[in-house]
């Protein structure tokens, strides 16, 4: 149980709020020490944004990807390593969409359900639409540069400040009002150089590994002569349109296998896509593989730990985000076999069938995934001689690898695949040395994104570095 004494002038600060969390939270504590320990002008929010908006609530009306149609992205989508499937909206029966467009250089701030998830646009963002669950804020750079206003903000004093406010029963909020008071402290210019320098370095980084990534996968679709999927070629859980019709075919008693009985499994539109790859040089999935085959870490014993010797476990809800947070384990009933190795291909091997959920998503094992510990649901593989496993990652995230991976599945509530469905999955092989350059490209992308990582954390460590000195002065 916390406790604290307070003051009258904290109730006339705090709008007469008398709900203890308020006075309990993190953000008041930081308040309080900035005034009584900052050593430098103080100054609000409001004084260093030229805007602080979330957009207008409006009616969403989903449709098919078409000319008539804009991309819309959630809090959760834009804050991935990758943005997924989007949704999209009608550009005729979804009025104030210009509100929330998005542009680079812009702070976006999760304002409902999980509070103060924080990202800085980049030219990546540039015209998409954003969920009006964002706070907006436009730097100005008078006093603080925009990498500084992003990295206090990011830090674990300025969550605490842009959370303190949150309210609501079961889904908390906050409103652009509740912050735009926010203190802040006007750091000396050398450090606002320093720390600056090291966020743009870190967008910089992430917009450039996107870009990488992207034409990795796109180079694999060249050499393979493979053209782009329509939507009308698999089936989807998608929007109902008047004139989309349920798929249904026939198929013979003797195709029927042991394995399954879910229609899902045996799509006659996504049989024809692989017939598509199959007509060139191909390997089936388990043929790119070592001895191991398909892997995962297993079930063991979880004790939750906050300890520098404790090990995080990564789940899949986590791993796809630009900042994973995990849970902290004790060591003791972890095996060191189970830790993720630089350039295993990973799988979401469990979730639903929505277009924009990360079930049967890809990710690459990069710097700071090695050595990690990742939930026993993720599907682990590691290629060997034949396939690199960057090209294996660039072919399973295009298009093509992710409806092959889809139409494993198999479940009700929570879907799985099939691992011996997904071992014959198609993988097209293309000339060594042109294997090799995609993979190290792929290789090369999520470094980049491990360097960003690391540029930003150390912007954030200056910042509250800085902080924590004034009070042991």
């Amino acid at each position: 149980m916390r406790a604290i004494k307070i003051k009258n002038s904290w109730l006339e600060e705090s709008d007469l709020r008398l709900d203890s969390p308020f006075h309990l939270s993190e953000g008041v504590v930081t308040k309080r020490l900035l005034d009584k320990f900052c050593p430098y002008t103080i100054t609000d929010l409001k004084n260093e944004v030229s805007e602080l908006f979330k957009g207008d609530i409006h009616k969403r009306v989903y449709v098919s990807p078409g000319n008539g149609s804009l991309e819309f992205y959630s809090a959760s989508d834009l804050l991935k390593t990758s943005i997924l499937n989007p949704k999209h909206v009608s550009k005729k029966y979804s009025p104030h969409l210009e509100t929330l467009k998005l542009h680079p250089g812009w702070i976006l701030i999760s304002r409902s359900g999980t509070l103060g998830n924080i990202l800085l646009t980049n030219k990546t963002h540039e015209g998409i639409i954003g969920t009006d669950d964002l706070v907006r804020l436009k730097p100005k750079e008078n006093q603080i540069l925009k990498g500084v206003l992003y990295a206090y903000l990011a830090s674990k004093y300025g969550y605490g400040l842009l959370t303190q406010s949150g309210y609501g029963g079961v889904v908390k909020h906050i409103e652009p009002h509740h912050i735009e008071n926010l203190p802040i402290p006007i750091f000396p210019n050398d450090l606002q150089k320093t720390i600056d320098d090291l966020i743009s370095k870190s967008s910089n980084l992430r917009e450039k590994a996107k870009g990488e990534l992207i034409s990795a996968t796109n180079q694999v679709l060249n050499q393979t002569s493979l053209p782009e999927i329509d939507y009308s070629e698999f089936e989807h859980f998608g929007n109902h349109k008047a004139d989309r019709r349920p798929t249904s075919f026939v198929r013979k008693r003797s195709e029927i296998t042991s394995f399954t009985i879910n229609a899902f499994n045996y799509s006659k539109k996504v049989e024809r896509l692989e017939n598509r790859v199959r007509q060139s040089i191909f390997l089936e999935l388990q043929d790119c593989l070592d001895e191991n085959k398909f892997f995962s870490s297993g079930s063991f014993k979880r004790f939750e730990l906050e300890s520098p010797n404790s090990i995080r476990l990564i789940n899949q809800s986590d791993i796809f985000n630009l900042r994973k947070q995990g849970k902290m384990l004790a060591k003791i009933y972890v095996k060191s076999d189970k830790l993720v190795e630089y350039g295993e291909v990973l799988i979401a091997g469990v979730g639903t069938l929505g277009e924009g959920e990360t079930f049967c998503r890809t990710i690459f094992a990069n710097e700071e995934l090695e050595g990690q510990l990742i939930s026993g649901e993720f599907i682990r593989m590691k290629t060997n001689s034949k396939v690199p496993s960057g090209y294996l990652y660039a072919w399973l995230s295009s298009d093509y690898g992710f409806r092959f991976i889809r139409k494993t599945q198999s479940g009700t509530k929570l879907c799985r695949p099939i691992h011996e469905l997904l071992k014959n999955i198609p993988v097209p092989i293309i000339e060594k040395e042109e294997m090799l350059k995609i993979d190290e490209q792929v290789k090369k992308a999520y470094t980049m994104l491990f360097e960003a990582l690391n540029a930003e954390n150390k912007a954030i460590e200056l910042v509250e570095r800085e902080i924590e000195s004034w009070q042991k002065s």
